[in-house]
């Protein structure tokens, strides 16, 4: 794990996960950079770690990482997003550089070559996700009105509000 050297300025270090009970939690995982030793070096960047609790990363998270994996194996190539979420407080920091430690975290994933296409969500809690990651499914659009983004919007519009307005994971 080190520091992104594209970013100036303060970032987080290893001294703040150091003892803090929380796992460096890739966001885009490291088992999906197999394809190029540059790609697996960079997800290493403190730019792609948030503070995960362990029962969340190694739990629920970790599960949906490798299910998502499956889903691209199944459909082609997937559009995946995720990240901590901005709007909720993070009254929690760890370490000397008090990196905050996000609540809760979202992915949504779009099947953009499946037929028909398709699109999920989910928002787990950053710990132990009851029901894991079936409970955690959501709307993409649910996902959207919690983050503020706006995440398919190249999609031709009664395609985007069709795959962003439904959440069937029996379906994926």
């Amino acid at each position: 794990f080190i520091a992104d050297p594209l970013v100036k300025g303060a970032i987080a270090t290893n001294a703040d996960y150091a003892r803090s009970g929380y796992d460096k939690g890739h966001m885009a995982p490291a088992a999906d950079m197999k394809w190029s030793q540059k790609a697996m070096e960079d997800c290493f960047y403190f730019t792609n770690i948030c503070p995960q609790d362990k029962r969340l990363n190694s739990g629920a998270w970790g599960k949906l990482e490798a299910k998502c994996r499956q889903w691209a194996k199944k459909y082609g190539s997937l559009v995946i997003v995720c990240g901590p979420i901005l709007t909720d407080e993070m009254p929690d920091a760890i370490g000397p550089d008090r990196v905050p430690v996000p609540q809760r975290f979202f992915k949504v994933v779009l099947a953009r070559d499946a037929n028909p296409p398709m699109a999920i969500g989910f928002i787990m809690n950053n710990g132990r996700v009851e029901g894991g990651m079936q409970q955690a499914a959501v709307t993409v659009d649910e996902v959207e009105r919690v983050t503020g983004f706006d995440f398919f919007s190249a999609l031709p519009e009664d395609i985007e509000n069709k795959v962003e307005s439904t959440c069937r994971f029996g379906k994926w």
